[in-house]
């Protein structure tokens, strides 16, 4: 970042996880736009006098077309589908990217794009511990989706990484929580679950953000999890205990996947909340 100028990161959905990263990049003076589809509905915590915030669609072409202006050397695209239908994952994800891209094409500062997809592309339901080098065999539309949209990636002459990020939890983010108060509705399979931290996915993203506008190498695909995949069951008893109230009849553990994040500890990232028990207690 040797350049006088502050390099642009464009932020292609700017909700929680993308605003968290817009701050944590404002505050390393690096130039953070926002892309949303509506300025009137950016959550309080989201707000930031030091972040430009455009209201545009990602699913229609004419909204986005002030993008092709920007020429930014990174974009990070994390939009959320606005339902869980395979017509909005396609709207979304795979259409959304596309036009996004497409506002690209004649950006000759653009160095990397990093498209924040879904542990979700992994439909395995295994005891094998998963990480980067195991093929992602999706099994629903949600997956399937998401595996076509990093597919698009390839197609770029820059630089490209699709972060598979597992279950987000912290402000705000309240579900286990709640369910640890309620041991009647608790899941009646005792599945592995994995999960992250929303600040540790956003200084994720920051750190090889930074490596890229350094000219250091990073990978093409991470697995963004913390370092301890537990049984349901686990976490919701810890919290139960936490909150003092009544837990559920134990199960056994079946179903589900285990995630390695070796590749993300690899990089040199440390994670300040490497499992549930460091993440939650932050929030009790």
């Amino acid at each position: 970042m040797a350049n006088s100028v502050s390099p642009k990161v464009l932020i292609v959905g700017y909700g929680d996880l993308g605003s968290e990263v817009a701050r944590q990049l404002a505050h390393d003076g690096i130039k953070a736009i926002g892309v949303r589809r509506s300025v009137h509905s950016i959550p309080d915590c989201a707000n930031s006098h030091d972040v430009t915030v455009i209201s545009a669609d990602v699913t229609q072409p004419l909204s986005i077309a002030i993008l092709a202006s920007i020429e930014p050397e990174v974009i990070v695209y994390c939009v959320a589908a606005s339902g869980q239908t395979d017509a909005e994952y396609k709207a979304a994800y795979v259409d959304g990217l596309r036009n996004v891209l497409a506002t690209q094409q004649h950006n000759l500062q653009l160095k990397h794009v990093f498209f924040v997809s879904s542990t979700r592309v992994y439909g395995q339901d295994t005891d094998q511990l998963l990480d980067e080098s195991v093929s992602a065999v999706p099994a629903d539309f949600g997956g399937e989706r998401l595996l076509e949209a990093e597919h698009l990636l390839q197609t770029l002459s820059c630089g490209a990484t699709v972060l598979r990020l597992s279950g987000i939890y912290g402000p705000g983010r309240l579900r286990m929580l709640n369910l640890a108060k309620s041991p009647d509705n608790w899941p009646r399979q005792n599945i592995w679950s994995n999960r992250i931290h929303r600040d540790d996915a956003a200084a994720f993203i920051l750190f090889l953000i930074k490596q890229v506008l350094a000219g250091n190498h990073v990978l093409g695909c991470y697995i963004v999890t913390d370092s301890r995949p537990v049984p349901q069951y686990e976490v919701l008893e810890w919290l139960a205990a936490q909150l003092q109230t009544e837990k559920a009849k134990a199960l056994p553990a079946s179903g589900g996947k285990r995630l390695n994040n070796k590749s993300l500890l690899a990089s040199g990232f440390k994670l300040q909340y490497p499992d549930y028990q460091a993440g939650y207690k932050t929030l009790l």
